[in-house]
């Protein structure tokens, strides 16, 4: 008996452990955002800068457009996760931009950094 407790305590606490894992950071607010905005980015700083798309933030319980950017990568190969919302049972979730590591040919336009030609 006290083996299937102990089996269920570790059980418990490893499923415990995995879900606190899988916990994000981010703001809930109930509307949905807005549309995203294009902005047609300045000219770039250098070849080592990556635009880094605008997107809508919250602020106060409400939608505020924090506008596009250049941004020098921080290692190479490194490409951005643009922020985005997940809509759930509270309501919709901002998950934050980040720098990743990766190949960032491999799928700039998913991740929202894109290079910018004069052509």
């Amino acid at each position: 008996m006290k083996a299937k407790l102990l089996a269920a305590a570790v059980f418990a606490g490893s499923l415990a452990a995995s879900c606190n894992a899988q916990v994000s950071i981010g703001v809930t607010i109930g509307a949905p955002p807005p549309p995203l905005r294009y902005e047609v980015p300045p000219p770039i700083p250098g070849p080592e800068f990556l635009w880094i798309d605008g997107y809508w933030n919250v602020a106060r319980d409400r939608y505020v457009w924090t506008p596009g950017r250049w941004e020098r990568r921080p290692y190479a190969r490194a490409y951005y996760v643009h922020p985005h919302y997940d809509h759930d049972r509270g309501g919709w979730r901002l998950r934050k931009g980040h720098w990743d590591h990766g190949d960032q040919d491999e799928d700039d336009h998913h991740h929202g950094g894109r290079h910018h030609h004069d052509d």
